[in-house]
């Protein structure tokens, strides 16, 4: 698990899960930054998740978890923070290699998708895993590379 809290943050598609998962990890004594929303009136998730990605690039949260319908567009946005790596996963083997391989600080989840139980599962996996370096670490620099120099 990590030292600082988890933020935590979905549209209107994602609130009842990001409520679940808030409540999962509370439970668990882990501390939690809820950015929103609040409610199930209609937020558009990019508002969401550049806040949250924001706050993971400049270290306020070591990590994260956005949620909206399928997870595919928080991802989008998130990864349009520069140092941000976030990535959807809807099964437990994508869950761990997000951490291990990839080193994405953001899980993305999609609540029209995975049921809350199996949201849990995957958020539990995704907490415990920790970049694993190695063969990984050449092709993850590579990506910071391509993010620092564009062209």
């Amino acid at each position: 698990m990590t030292d600082k809290s988890i933020a935590l943050g979905s549209d209107d598609a994602g609130f009842g899960l990001k409520e679940a998962i808030k409540s999962f990890l509370e439970s668990d004594g882990q501390a939690v930054t809820d950015y929103g929303c609040h409610s199930t009136e209609p937020v558009d998730y990019p508002d969401v998740a550049l806040v949250v990605a924001r706050e993971v690039a400049n270290g306020t949260h070591d990590r994260a978890i956005l949620i909206c319908g399928t997870g595919i567009g928080m991802a989008i946005a998130a990864n349009k923070v520069p140092g941000v790596y976030a990535t959807v996963a809807h099964d437990p083997y994508s869950a761990a290699k997000a951490r291990t391989s990839n080193n994405a600080q953001v899980l993305t989840l999609g609540a029209r998708v995975i049921a809350p139980e199996l949201a849990k599962t995957l958020v539990g996996i995704w907490l415990a895993a920790e970049f694993g370096g190695g063969g990984s670490a050449r092709k993850v620099a590579k990506i910071g590379a391509a993010e620092r120099n564009p062209r």
